[in-house]
């Protein structure tokens, strides 16, 4: 069996049943006017992981691997959306509400939408979820089992947040989980730190880390 060189030990990779899951890598979080900009962060740490997740989205796409992305946003009518997340601190803009890119954070509007560079091929698979993990009120586990996955590989933002919550919600499910160091990203690093030594703290408690070419280079050995 394959290995892949990762931490806290090797990771065996069975080949035919990896995914990529690319978690929210959308304009409102990458871009200067979108949410993320509007909670004071620095956009430019997420800019910057833009072509190691492209490199690594075109090493699945070329092994003929699943790659799915996940999209964070909520129905125009705001149904979905809990005043517990929309009334949380102070924000100059809040989720729903009008903003340079169109409503922040609802289906179909400008800001929501995934950046160009990382736009899914037909046919790929796009979540569209409502909450900080991907299994939540969405077909996402329902998509994993159609496609025989077993392995995930985690990429995107941020890596404390929303990566986190799926790889953590995946690892109950018993999905084996990966996360690309350096094809994630928060705004704030000493967050992103803290995430991966968490998921492969006591063992892999949550799950694998590794490089994008180690991933690939796995992958390319199998």
């Amino acid at each position: 069996m394959a290995e892949i060189a990762a931490q806290p030990f090797p990771f065996a990779f069975k080949p035919r049943t990896m995914a990529l899951v690319v978690i929210d890598m959308q304009r409102d979080f990458a871009e200067p006017g979108g949410f993320g900009a509007s909670l004071g962060n620095d956009v430019s740490r997420i800019v910057a992981i833009v072509p190691t997740v492209k490199k690594l989205m075109e090493g699945f796409r070329a092994a003929g691997l699943p790659v799915i992305h996940t999209m964070e946003c909520h129905r125009p009518d705001l149904s979905d959306l809990p005043p517990a997340k929309r009334n949380r601190g102070n924000p100059s803009i809040r989720i729903g509400d009008a903003g340079p890119m169109g409503r922040v954070l609802i289906a179909g509007e400008p800001g929501t939408a995934i950046l160009d560079e990382l736009a899914p091929l037909p046919g790929e698979i796009v979540i569209e979820k409502p909450g900080k993990g991907a299994f939540y009120a969405t077909s996402f586990g329902d998509d994993l089992k159609k496609l025989g996955a077993e392995q995930l590989v985690f990429a995107g933002v941020t890596t404390e947040v929303c990566v986190q919550t799926t790889m953590r919600e995946a690892n109950d499910r018993g999905y084996e989980c990966l996360l690309a160091e350096d094809a994630t990203e928060s705004y704030f690093p000493e967050f992103k730190a803290a995430a991966i030594a968490m998921i492969k703290a006591q063992g892999a408690i949550v799950g694998w880390t590794a490089t994008t070419d180690q991933v690939l280079e796995g992958i390319a050995n199998a």
